[in-house]
């Protein structure tokens, strides 16, 4: 048994010894990482089976923005749905025909717009794979880590419902948008190449550096938990904003925000939008999609309770497969014509899509409003501190870092991502950066710039089955939303929750960006009460500096000294003296 085990070993073995002492092998340095070419493989296998599911989350996120769309795709239609337009008139002289204005673009949704969205939706899974491979092959080829790139959660829906809003609703177009992309590109690769990047993030009070992982994480379970790109637990209240939901579509109704003239007709109050089926009339807790959703989330969660890699992508692909059969309460083919052609275009199951509209879509012309700034800055701050920060963590769990917290290749991976923002908002996505998922490659030994290669040849592969990511759910989109925000909440361990001074800008920090459904904000309000909570001592420290103020006690300078004494208890107690 022992001799034929060792001679089905023998080839692996062969082939890694020529792979470690040719060009190759020499290049990404093998023998010196300790690690082999197969060892290598299957580390990015494994990595791109946790991140898979990005593929169709970020175009569906993105998507909701409404991309390149505009009132210009909506078409007349009859204003009873069910006639078709050519007897609008002759069917019925009470029909009428009706332009398309802005409210085309919401509930009940114009069907050009609704047809121009499948498209954009194709042109972003492509725009998503080929950034995510793109950015992989550079952070593979030039800094030799194993580590790989795709658009960021977090700053996907920050982009989509924030900068941009809920199908053009917000106040920076998508064109605009992806220019405050690309330009936090250009200023992330500028400060990037003069090695100012880390000490820029270290600028940011410590709180809520390090609680704006998990109030991302929090933002994005909100986001899950709804129905447009999610499960449906969650609906609108009318007395507490939020409640209870999970009725079936039937069920469901859109709000709008009207004014009632004094002859009793109703009109949208302007700048208002409608909103998507939100609101539960009936059946709550009695929709199919959801519970079909509950049974994918058990699945990801019992793989991550059992660390079984991949668990990310077996309750997507599980999900989906049951939503794919028509003429089911499920489905995700429903009888109508948006749900024929999407079927239609499922079926090809293989087809290189071609981006159409949203590559090289950028404008300029909102550079001069203050959102658009807003904006940039954002995107800038996160990526500095998300993409500094897991490099940093990846590094240190390969052990990689030295005594000073450097690694091999920092230069180059600073570099990789920050190119990787450029490429992604020329093809029309939000931010590209590192993904904490490369945990899980690093974890079955992957160690060189040859596991993100493979995470590339994957992502390589994906280019030719864009009808089947197409195809994915909403309720099939939720359940790694929620249980990513489970992934990103560990941060809030490293907080110190006894100091008020720490824990309540942090705490602002984490629960203002679900709430506002921005991350902006959230950032802006834990700063904001960071400074105020210390701007006392601040000043007391400057005036003593400089004579204004007289020391508490001789031999001491600067501010009053803190000295902490045990009480008996494991705590610890702030004495002045």
């Amino acid at each position: 048994m022992e001799v034929e085990a060792n001679s089905n070993q023998k080839p692996l073995t062969r082939l890694n010894a020529l792979v470690a002492s040719s060009r190759v092998g020499k290049r990404f340095k093998l023998k010196e990482r300790n690690t082999t070419f197969t060892t290598e493989l299957r580390a990015g296998t494994a990595t791109f089976l946790t991140m898979a599911y990005i593929l169709a989350v970020n175009a569906s996120i993105i998507a909701d923005s409404g991309g390149t769309c505009t009132v210009s795709d909506c078409v007349a239609v009859c204003s009873n749905p069910s006639v078709p337009l050519a007897n609008c008139t002759t069917s019925d002289p009470a029909y009428r025909v009706v332009q398309p204005d802005e409210s085309c673009k919401f509930n009940p949704v114009n069907p050009g717009y609704q047809s121009c969205l499948e498209k954009l939706r194709k042109d972003l899974i492509v725009a998503t794979v080929a950034s995510s491979l793109i950015g992989c092959v550079i952070m593979g080829a030039f800094a030799n880590l194993p580590l790989a790139l795709a658009p960021g959660m977090g700053t996907n829906a920050y982009f989509a419902y924030t900068v941009v809003g809920f199908h053009g609703s917000g106040n920076v177009s998508y064109r605009s948008a992806l220019t405050a992309v690309f330009m936090e590109g250009l200023i992330f690769l500028f400060i990037s190449a003069i090695g100012f990047r880390s000490k820029l993030a270290k600028l940011v009070p410590k709180p809520v550096r390090i609680s704006s992982s998990a109030g991302i994480g929090l933002f994005l379970a909100f986001i899950g938990l709804q129905n447009n790109q999610g499960i449906g637990l969650i609906g609108y209240s009318s007395s507490t904003l939020v409640t209870l939901g999970a009725c079936p579509r039937s069920a469901r109704a859109a709000l709008a925000p009207v004014v009632t003239a004094a002859n009793g007709t109703a009109s949208l109050i302007p700048g208002g939008t409608v909103s998507g089926d939100i609101l539960c009339l009936r059946d709550r807790m009695e929709s199919p999609t959801f519970w079909l959703g509950v049974v994918g989330f058990v699945i990801i969660a019992y793989c991550l309770v059992k660390n079984i890699k991949g668990a990310m992508i077996y309750g997507v692909v599980f999900v989906t497969v049951v939503s794919w059969f028509r003429n089911t309460k499920v489905t995700a083919f429903p009888d109508t014509d948006a749900g024929n052609s999407a079927h239609k275009y499922f079926k090809k199951v293989v087809d290189v899509h071609v981006i159409e509209s949203t590559a090289g879509a950028l404008s300029f012309k909102s550079m001069g409003k203050g959102y658009f700034w807003e904006a940039v800055v954002t995107f800038l701050y996160v990526d500095i501190l998300d993409t500094t920060g897991t490099l940093y963590s990846m590094a240190r769990f390969a052990g990689f870092t030295d005594q000073n917290g450097d690694f091999e290749g920092q230069y180059f991976a600073f570099m990789s991502d920050a190119m990787s923002i450029v490429v992604g908002a020329l093809l029309g996505t939000s931010p590209v950066t590192t993904f904490i998922e490369s945990s899980t490659g690093i974890r079955e030994g992957g160690r060189t710039g040859l596991t993100a290669l493979t995470v590339a040849g994957y992502f390589f592969l994906a280019l030719f089955f864009t009808p089947l990511l197409a195809s994915i759910p909403a309720w099939a989109v939720g359940p790694p939303l929620i249980l990513v925000g489970v992934l990103m909440m560990r941060s809030v361990v490293e907080i110190e929750w006894d100091d008020m001074r720490q824990a309540i800008p942090a705490f602002l920090t984490l629960i203002l960006m679900p709430l506002t459904y921005s991350i902006a904000y959230g950032l802006i309000g834990g700063i904001c009460t960071y400074i105020v909570l210390h701007i006392w001592d601040w000043g007391h420290k400057s005036l003593v500096k400089i004579g204004v103020v007289k020391k508490k006690s001789s031999g001491v300078s600067g501010a009053p000294q803190q000295i902490r004494e045990g009480d008996g208890n494991g705590k610890a107690n702030e004495i002045e003296v």
